[in-house]
Formats: structure tokens, C-alpha cells, sequence
């Protein structure tokens, strides 16, 4: 059974949870992980900043991080991790490339679990992050039914 849990801890944008959830939940299922806990979270900037800034050493807001429960010594088992999105970057963004706030958000929300599902784009051979924006493509279009 996949269990998403959707956390909106900002307070500038007003959304609807209930998307995230879905699509959270139809993209694990796409991948595979019928068994799998996921926590997503929505924050603004200056949250997203001071995370990034304590776990990354990166002293900037930014759109999305991924904190994966499946490595080092943690605790194992069905929780993959947190996805955390930033509403204001996600806004900027969408505003930027002439597309709907819903669009990026589900566009972040597939990176960031695809991210805690194994795939990568930094640091790895051009095939692997090839492989990783083809995934994120597929789940887009399958989760909106393309």
C-alpha cells in the first residue's frame, strides 16, 4: 500500500493538497513501489532556504530538495523520504516558463521522488541523467493521462 503524506507548512499560497497526494502516490505506483511511504512537504522560501543551507551547505532558496530515508545507517523499510517544494520557487518558475503552478509543482514533485527512488542527474554520466529526465517525462505524461 503506497501512504503519502502531504504537509503544506507555508503560509503566501493557498493550494489544494489533495493533488499532491494523488500524484505522489500514482508515481510511485508507475515506478514500481506499491509498498512505500513518501512525506511531501510545501515551504516557502526562507524554509527551503535553511534547509538547504543545514543539509547541503547551500546558502540559497531553491525549488526542490529530496531527503531519502533509504541510505546511510538509517531506519529502513517502506518510508523512501521527503520531498520538500518551495511554493514561491515553484511560482517564480512556473510564471517564468509560461505554464501553471499546478504544472511545475507536479514537475518537482516527480523529481524529487525520483530522486528518492534511486535515479540522479548530478554526478553521473550523461546517460544516467538522461535516463533519469526520461523517466520524469513518462511519469508526467502517464500521471495527466497523455
Amino acid at each position: 500500500m503506497v501512504v503519502i503524506d502531504v504537509q503544506n507548512i507555508q503560509r503566501r499560497f493557498s493550494i489544494d493538497e489533495i493533488p499532491l497526494g494523488e500524484w505522489a502516490s500514482r508515481a510511485l505506483e508507475l515506478l514500481g513501489r506499491q509498498d512505500a511511504e513518501l512525506s511531501v512537504v510545501v515551504v516557502d522560501n526562507g524554509q527551503i532556504r535553511d534547509l538547504n543551507r543545514t543539509y547541503l551547505d547551500r546558502d540559497r532558496p531553491t525549488n526542490v530538495i529530496s531527503f531519502p530515508q533509504q541510505e546511510g545507517e538509517g531506519p529502513q523499510g517502506e518510508h523512501l523520504g521527503d520531498v520538500v517544494i518551495s511554493i514561491e520557487e515553484a511560482f517564480q518558475e512556473a510564471q517564468e516558463s509560461g505554464m501553471r503552478l499546478d504544472e511545475r509543482m507536479l514537475e518537482l514533485l516527480v523529481h524529487g521522488i525520483c530522486h528518492l527512488t534511486g535515479y540522479n542527474h548530478e554526478g553521473v554520466s550523461e546517460e544516467m541523467a538522461r535516463e533519469m529526465e526520461e523517466i520524469e517525462d513518462r511519469l508526467i505524461r502517464e500521471i495527466l493521462g497523455e
